[in-house]
């Protein structure tokens, strides 16, 4: 399969896992779900130049922005799969550990707090929300069960 190939596979399944824990928040919790149209729609914006919007609820709606953006949640799970399959290399999947994709999962949600929150007029990791306390938490504990589907799926591998 390949370094590449495996990397899709752990990436996929983590954010399979990921949606899974949403899910269920949302089903047990009343947390709501991430709204990918919102990021459809930041997304949408990319190639015309806007990185950064006060609030991407006031930007126009796209066509097809919540399709858009389940795409770039899954291309981005993806990516960073194989980019951990890099890192680790093939000794990590003939013997998977969970702490270091933990950890990797960990510090991949930079690109959620400083990247796409702020773009999407949330502030620099949440800090514009009514709870970024809870915010982070949550994205924290998400990023976990992202790590905890990769190493499962590198498990399946």
């Amino acid at each position: 399969m390949g370094l590449i190939g495996a990397g899709l596979v752990i990436g996929i399944g983590g954010t399979v896992a990921m949606d899974l824990w949403a899910w269920l928040l949302a089903r047990l919790a009343g947390v709501p779900m991430p709204n990918w149209g919102r990021v459809g729609r930041w997304v949408a914006q990319l190639p015309r130049g806007r990185v950064f919007h006060t609030d991407i609820g006031a930007v126009a709606p796209v066509s097809g922005e919540t399709a858009l953006g389940w795409v770039f949640h899954y291309a981005v799970g993806a990516v960073y799969g194989v980019i951990f399959a890099l890192i680790a290399g093939p000794g990590w999947f003939a013997a998977p550990s969970f702490l270091p994709v933990w950890i990797f999962a960990l510090v991949v949600i930079a690109g959620g707090w400083f990247l796409l929150h702020p773009g999407m007029g949330l502030g620099w990791a949440l800090s514009k929300t009514e709870a970024p306390a809870k915010g982070r938490f949550l994205g924290l504990v998400a990023h976990t069960v992202f790590g905890l589907g990769m190493y499962a799926a590198a498990l399946t591998l």
